[in-house]
């Protein structure tokens, strides 16, 4: 197994404190009344995690992209123009209700899971990357099905 390093572990689930905090003020209303009398409505709820959701897949981009810089040649290519797929899905498929978007950004994140996979089996990615990219997916997806259901 390789270790996922500690900043980078603790950096990626601080990073997911928006998506949890959603989560938790759908499932609990009176936290909701509380955030929205305290720091305003667009902070809580589906809001604050589809907005979320959109810039961390418009980062996740940058990250692939900046996999793709490691490559050369046709595969530099093909990462290149793999790695924008996530910020177009996020700008393209999150405007609707807020339960199309949730679906439509779990869908997003687990295509990304996958070009994740893609660059990490080509070595682009560093080694313990795909342990922490499930951990960190499978997160937000599941933070994500309280908008859904």
């Amino acid at each position: 197994m390789n270790t996922i390093p500690r900043s980078a572990l603790i950096l990626g689930l601080a990073g997911l404190l928006p998506f949890l905090w959603g989560a938790l003020t759908v499932m609990r209303p009176e936290l909701g009344m509380w955030g929205q009398t305290h720091i305003g409505a667009r902070f809580i709820g589906p809001y604050v995690q589809l907005f979320y959701g959109q810039v961390i897949l418009s980062f996740m981009s940058g990250v692939l992209w900046g996999f793709a810089t490691r490559a050369s040649g046709a595969t530099a290519t093909v990462g290149y123009t793999l790695s924008v797929i996530p910020a177009l899905w996020a700008f393209f498929m999150t405007g609707v209700g807020p339960i199309t978007s949730a679906v439509n950004l779990v869908a997003g994140f687990l295509a990304l899971l996958l070009l994740d996979w893609y660059f990490w089996r080509l070595q682009l990615a560093p080694p313990w990357w795909m342990q922490l990219r499930v951990l960190l997916t499978s997160i937000v997806v599941i933070s994500l099905l309280p908008v859904i259901f």
